[in-house]
């Protein structure tokens, strides 16, 4: 919109500043769109591994249905009660999983053998030097 547009326009001024962050927004997502699309998707996917593949695709297919949802309610339809809300589920779930599988391969795993290192040092053994003055006796008073 341009600056003429909005004057010649009859809407309340309350929701300017909103319309004003949507064109801005829209422009943004004008320019990730034209980036995406300039590369070829066979070309991007061979340079991502399978689990940043899976979660690019499940983005632009949220993306997308996201957007979706966007136009159903720009026509006066309610996006709540179309299939487009199921879909957007689906999707959610799926990106619960992959971000479960991810956080997983980030988990520390268990060293055993640093593990064993740790304990068997930290257990105390006796040795042949404490075992010979332990078995004489101590010399000094007895107690009664």
């Amino acid at each position: 919109m341009s600056e003429d547009d909005i004057n010649t326009e009859e809407y309340p001024t309350e929701i300017h500043d909103y319309l004003a962050a949507f064109e801005k927004s829209l422009g943004c997502v004008d320019e990730m769109l034209k980036t995406m699309m300039s590369v070829s998707r066979s070309e991007l996917l061979q340079k991502l591994e399978p689990l940043e593949q899976a979660k690019m695709d499940l983005v632009s297919v949220y993306t997308l249905n996201s957007m979706f949802w966007v136009y159903l309610a720009t026509q006066g339809i309610n996006p709540k009660e179309h299939p487009v809300k199921q879909e957007l589920e689906r999707i959610r779930t799926y990106m619960n999983k992959v971000k479960e599988i991810a956080d997983k391969k980030k988990a520390s795993k268990l060293d055993k053998g640093a593990a064993s290192r740790f304990v068997r040092n930290a257990l105390w053994e006796p040795n042949t030097e404490n075992e010979q003055t332990s078995k004489t006796p101590a010399k000094g008073k007895k107690r009664k």
